[in-house]
This record gives structure tokens, sequence and C-alpha cells, in this order.
């Protein structure tokens, strides 16, 4: 007799499947790096909170460094998080402002330099962000991104975003991500320890992240499960509630931009049970009994779906080589 698919599928043993990733990480950090701790970059997000947990949980809180990689965009309430999930596990930070080497990459004039080019009338005052269509259930839109500036009084203009400004103003955010990803390494050679990445089966299979930035690491302990696992997890390790209270967002644009209206278009809880019925090759109709959505919208995520894996499966490759 077939089970009959619900919201339940995407639930975990919370226990087990914690258990089961401190054994991944001391089996491939400590034996097969032969790595001596770890290296978390956190951001007061809920996916760093919980691999910083996850590393506590097999090393140790003596063998685990969080760094913070505030610059001046960010937002504070990153840096303020992220100091309250190492209090609470009473592990080590350490703070690396990375404006200045931003600065002398070119990172903000490049990006700003696209930005007057949609809008000539951009301020430095003024902040931007690259948005792209409503929500995925509501109409059946591509993904074509938009650029969206808003003046100190609050006041917001939005305009279609041409390819090669598009082009720019990701290149040049992109610094933000690998330069990150650089000051983890330091941190990780000084001291013989591993950089564990951050990124859940959404960003990875997705391709929701830089290539060589947040995309790098030497183990990815959450890789396989989808946001809203990533939850259930943070439930069960206590992370602090703030943190999982806090609306997901990219932490790169001056005006702030959520990863639903950047990259998802569509809340995680829906997006995941979609993508788990079309991964276990669910029947449409079923799954759209179990998200209460029409087969309408459903068939419209999964090609959605499919469009950005296949988009970013450079992403994903390994430099190839020959043999």
């Amino acid at each position: 007799m077939n089970q009959v698919f619900t919201r339940q599928a995407l639930e975990l043993d919370a226990q087990q499947e914690v258990e089961r990733i401190t054994r991944f990480l001391r089996e491939e950090v400590l034996h097969r790096l032969r790595k001596q701790g770890a290296v978390v970059g956190i951001s007061g997000g809920i996916d760093s909170s919980v691999v910083l947990a996850l590393a506590v949980h097999a090393f140790g809180a003596q063998r685990v460094v969080g760094i913070l990689l505030p610059e001046k965009e960010s937002s504070p309430e990153s840096a303020e998080l992220a100091h309250l999930l190492a209090e609470q596990y009473g592990v080590q930070t350490v703070t690396e402002d990375i404006s200045s080497a931003l600065e002398g990459f070119g990172c903000y004039r490049r990006r700003d330099e696209a930005v007057r080019r949609v809008f000539p009338e951009f301020e430095p005052s003024w902040k931007s962000k690259i948005v792209l269509p409503g929500n995925l259930l509501e109409e059946d839109r591509l993904n074509i991104f938009s650029l969206t500036v808003i003046k100190p009084d609050g006041t917001e203009l939005n305009r279609r975003l041409p390819l090669q400004e598009y082009a720019q103003i990701v290149a040049a955010s992109n610094f933000k991500q690998r330069t990150r990803m650089a000051m983890l390494y330091y941190h990780a050679e000084l001291r013989n320890y591993a950089v564990i990445g951050t990124p859940n089966k959404n960003e990875h299979d997705l391709g929701f992240f830089v290539k060589y930035g947040d995309g790098g690491a030497d183990v990815n302990p959450i890789a396989h499960l989808y946001k809203t696992q990533v939850y259930q997890l943070a439930r069960y390790l206590e992370i602090p509630k703030a943190i999982q209270e806090r609306t997901p967002t990219t932490d790169t644009y001056p005006a702030g931009s959520t990863q639903e209206e950047f990259f998802y278009r569509i809340p995680f809880h829906l997006l995941d049970l979609i993508w788990l019925g079309y991964e276990k090759q669910i029947p449409t109709k079923e799954i759209a009994e179990a998200a209460e959505l029409t087969e309408e919208q459903v068939q419209r995520v999964i090609a959605d779906i499919e469009r950005k894996k296949r988009a970013t499966q450079y992403l994903r490759a390994h430099p190839v080589h020959l043999e």
C-alpha cells in the first residue's frame, strides 16, 4: 500500500541526524584531512549557526573558532547575533573587517559604476539591491532581475536590469564572499584547522552561492539538508531564538535583500516540500494536495528548480583537466 505524501515527509529524527553529521565531521576532519579542529564563518544566520553548533558537538568548543567577517555594508544585527551564538557555545571568535580589502579590489566602486548606468541620478548615500519578480506561486514569470535603489528618505525606484549591468554588479559583489573565504583559510591554516562550509541543499543544488567564495570549504556538513530541515536541527541544538526567528537574508547588498526576493521566489516550507516530492517522483497531484496548491503552481515551481539546477551546474563542477 502506497504511503500518502504529506508535509511530514520533510521531518527528521534530529538527534539521529546530529549524531550522524558529528561522526561524519570527525572522520573527515580528524582522519581524512588530518586537521585538528574547525573554523566556521558565522554571520548570525541559521545555516552558519547550525554548522558552528555541529562543529562544537564534533570537536569541542576549544577546537572551534568562529570568524566574523563584516564589511561597511553589513547589517549590525549579524555581528550581534554571531556573538550571541558564540557565547552560548563557549567558542572563541575573531573579527576581521574586510572593508579595506574590498575597497582595494574596487568592489563598491565597480558595483556603483554599473548602478549609475541604470540610475544616472544614483548618489553615494543611496542604497541598492537586486530582486527577482514576485512570488512564483502568483505568476509565471521568468527569472529576470530588476535593480531597486532606495533614497535616504525611503523612496524606492525600480528598473529592469540589463544583462551587462547585472553581470558587473554581481561580479563586483562576489568579491565579498571570495574575500571572506580567503580570510577563513588564513585562520584555518594558522591553526591547522579545516574550513567547515555552511551551504544547505537549497543553496548548493540550486546554485545560490559564489564559486570559490561561500561555496569553498573543506567539508560541507549540511549540503544534503533542505532549509526547513536545517531549522529542525536548529531547534534540537537550541540555537538562540533570535537567530531562528531572523528572516534569511543575503547580507550582500546595501539595501538588504531577503533570500526569497533575491533568489527563491517562494517560501522555504513550500519549496522544500515540492522539491522533495519531485525528487521522490511523487505525482504532481499528490504534491499539490500536500502543499495545498494547484497542480499548475507545483509544476511552475518544479520548472524553476530544473532551470536553476541547469543554469548553475558550472558552479558545482570541479576544475577540468586532461587525463
